[in-house]
């Protein structure tokens, strides 16, 4: 299945300051999150972001506060952002087909997240490039879990390309030009 940009949201979970330091290989977690927020605004695609008892674990990372929406942010207490009811409410309120995740931690948030939105008979897709965890090893496990529970495995630039749709567009002008290098 082609991912559309009319019909999919892009989901940062859990990207936070005091989480980050801990997880393997954080800078490019952040930096190919960021590579991906940016294009799916650029594609005008919506994008929530979800933060983890944000009064313990801080806020998102400021490296991407300034590309993520304001009115995009949801508190949470529950691991899965589908199980803590004002982050359902808010994903539901609108209604993506195709929900793309991103975020921390693989083997915990993410996965619970994934399989729930699977469970709700979504299309989801984990961006293997945009996840990580303090081990390695964990998000290996989590990716593969994921798999074989019917959730896709893609990466940035997939996501990127079929956002786009075709070339010859001004948005991918900017897309080659700017995001491909």
């Amino acid at each position: 299945m082609l991912i559309y940009p009319n019909s999919s949201c892009l989901l940062v979970v859990d990207i936070q300051e005091k989480l980050v330091p801990a997880v393997h290989e954080n800078e490019a977690l952040i930096a190919n999150t960021r590579w991906l927020a940016e294009v799916a605004k650029l594609a005008g695609v919506p994008v929530l972001t979800s933060e983890q008892y944000p009064q313990g674990l801080g806020r998102t990372v400021e490296q991407l506060r300034d590309v993520l929406p304001d009115d995009g942010y949801m508190e949470k207490l529950h691991f899965s952002c589908m199980s803590d009811p004002s982050c359902n409410e808010k994903i539901n309120s609108i209604r993506p087909n195709q929900v793309i995740i991103v975020g921390m931690e693989a083997h915990v948030c993410v996965l619970q997240t994934a399989i729930q939105l699977k469970q709700q008979a979504r299309e989801v897709y984990v961006v293997a490039d945009c996840v990580s965890s303090r081990n390695p090893e964990d998000k290996a496990m989590a990716l593969e879990r994921m798999r074989h529970c019917g959730i896709h495995i893609v990466t940035k630039e997939m996501v990127g390309f079929e956002w786009m749709q075709q070339s010859g567009t001004p948005e991918f002008k900017e897309f080659s030009m700017n995001y491909l290098r």
